[in-house]
């Protein structure tokens, strides 16, 4: 069983690295695996989200080895932190 969340939208893997992100839309790497999301930028102003993003400043600096966002948590920490945002 599969469950969808609204406010996140899983990158298409044939969708080349940084091309293909919507409006209002950020493209984030997250996990063991790197698994590309798009989120909406609205996260950023989010205390929650902050902190996440302060733990990836301290873990990679502003050298993020995907060329993009990556996020340093599991994806499942990842997906409850987005269902909590999309709940406010």
């Amino acid at each position: 069983m599969a469950f969808r969340i609204p406010s996140i939208r899983k990158a298409s893997l044939s969708a080349s690295k940084g091309t293909n992100v919507p409006k209002g839309y950020l493209a984030v790497y997250v996990g063991d695996k790197m698994r590309r999301f798009l989120i909406p930028v609205y996260y950023l102003n989010q205390p929650l989200f902050r902190e996440l993003l302060s733990q990836s400043e301290e873990e990679f600096g502003y050298d993020h080895p995907t060329g993009g966002l990556t996020i340093p948590c599991s994806e499942d920490a990842f997906l409850n932190l987005t269902c909590q945002l999309s709940g406010q």
